[in-house]
């Protein structure tokens, strides 16, 4: 069963204020694995860290900042 809009826009704000935190703690601890690489090495893993976190998440964020699709039309809403 597919998540209604106030679902979704409730899950999203989830994953931003929690989910994404602990990814950034996640991934600096991956990078100070890696014993402090070169600068471009280290760019290179924070963006494809950037990347990947979205991926699963990507069909909770389509459409979040768009008007309600289920909130009743105003007639004379333009």
């Amino acid at each position: 069963m597919a998540l209604s809009y106030k679902a979704r826009r409730r899950w999203a704000l989830v994953v931003l204020l929690i989910g994404m935190p602990i990814y950034i703690v996640v991934a600096v601890s991956v990078v100070s694995m890696l014993d402090r690489p070169s600068i471009w090495l280290e760019f290179l893993v924070y963006v494809v860290l950037g990347i990947i976190w979205i991926v699963p998440f990507k069909g909770l964020f389509k459409g979040i900042g768009q008007a309600d699709p289920d909130a009743p039309q105003d007639e004379y809403d333009y």
